[in-house]
């Protein structure tokens, strides 16, 4: 069975990415995939500093994310837009993640695995900018992601009170990655 890991670069209360990819993993599950959703905040991590890595090693919570990682097929992945990038917590995770332990292969909790990617934004733009840097850095990696993309915007207007996505289109949008995103690396699981 195909395995998707879900999570937002924001752990802000009320996140909009966090809303978002609730709904992308929703839909990777109905295409069959067994998928782990998870927030960043539970694996707090330092700023990435080599030589602390020297001396102290990768921290347990990045070993422990970098697992997950390994441990599945693609990634859904939703980014805030912070000044037309990515936000320093998500950036972070994948510096640390990208880290060799002994045994390891460069870069093998990305290399060949799918990713798809989205933004949700207050904004007229729905943080499209950010997914163009996001995507740079995910290939950049060895990863392949998927060709489409989602930037939500005024993404506030299309929440119910709970913070849940409740506009039918954005919900089909968003379900429609998840599943495409599934059988992608599905497909690249196959070969």
């Amino acid at each position: 069975m195909t395995k998707i890991l879900a999570f937002a670069g924001s752990t802000r209360d009320g996140s909009f990415n966090n809303a978002i990819v609730k709904v992308a993993a929703q839909g990777a599950k109905e295409a069959g995939a067994e998928v782990t959703l998870i927030s960043l905040a539970d694996y707090e991590m330092p700023i990435f500093n080599e030589d602390e890595e020297a001396e102290f090693g990768i921290p347990e919570n990045a070993l422990a994310f970098k697992a997950l990682l390994m441990e599945h097929d693609g990634f859904l992945i939703a980014s805030p837009e912070y000044n037309s990038s990515y936000p320093a917590l998500l950036k972070n995770a994948i510096d640390w993640a990208s880290r060799m332990s002994e045994g390891e292969k460069p870069l093998q909790a990305f290399k060949g695995k799918v990713a798809g990617i989205m933004a949700a934004s207050a904004g007229g733009l729905g943080g499209l900018r950010v997914l163009v840097v996001l995507r740079m850095l995910l290939e950049n990696i060895g990863m392949v992601v998927n060709p489409n993309q989602k930037a939500i915007a005024k993404v506030n207007t299309l929440l119910d009170d709970s913070g849940n996505v409740s506009d039918e289109k954005t919900i089909k949008q968003l379900k429609n990655l998840g599943k495409e995103t599934a059988e992608l690396a599905r497909k690249l699981a196959d070969k």
